[in-house]
């Protein structure tokens, strides 16, 4: 077994090795799971708050799964209510508000859900959303066809990285960029 190429990595003071996978021919990305990584997911919620004090928001949002944990640690250091869009429907969920975006992990397109019981606390309110790694913008985009179904605005956008085209993501805070890896 050939062992796997990594990207060093510092994020809020902590050290990491991204694995390079790649997702279609020619073209690899850094892989950050931040899904059990508790000192990371910490230290970049500390960061991101700092980067946030001004924004002016009531509520965050993210997208099911690995951006979860981030979430929660914002959530805590902001003394914000947190909401995960979910990606598969169950029928507790009521009248949920979807909306459909492409997984640049997958290649394959993705459901992203607002339980009915949470719509009303977004409703009307300045919502900061929030991402592990912000690459295509698939899922930013998918977030934000939900806020607008839910009558809610977008105060600000944030991920622990960036990747890809930089410029892209100027209006993003974020704590660090990725490059994507051509052969």
């Amino acid at each position: 077994m050939s062992k796997r190429e990594n990207y060093a990595i510092e994020i809020a003071g902590v050290k990491r090795e991204l694995p390079l996978f790649e997702i279609k021919p020619g073209l690899r990305i850094a892989i950050l799971n931040i899904l059990g990584d508790t000192e990371l997911v910490q230290a970049s919620a500390k960061e991101l708050a700092k980067k946030i004090k001004d924004v002016a928001f009531d509520v965050i949002v993210t997208a099911e799964a690995k951006s979860i944990p981030l979430a929660h640690a914002l959530s805590v250091e902001t003394k914000k209510p947190y909401i995960i869009f979910r990606k598969t429907y169950k029928p507790y969920m009521g009248d949920a508000i979807k909306a459909e975006t492409l997984s640049i992990t997958t290649g394959q397109p993705q459901v992203l859900i607002l339980d009915e019981k949470d719509k009303d606390l977004i409703q009307g309110k300045k919502v900061l959303v929030v991402d592990d790694v912000i690459s295509t913008g698939s899922t930013l985009q998918g977030m934000r066809m939900i806020l607008d179904k839910a009558n809610a605005t977008v105060a600000a956008e944030a991920a622990i990285l960036t990747e890809g085209d930089r410029a892209q993501w100027e209006n993003i805070y974020s704590l660090g960029h990725l490059p994507l890896f051509t052969d």
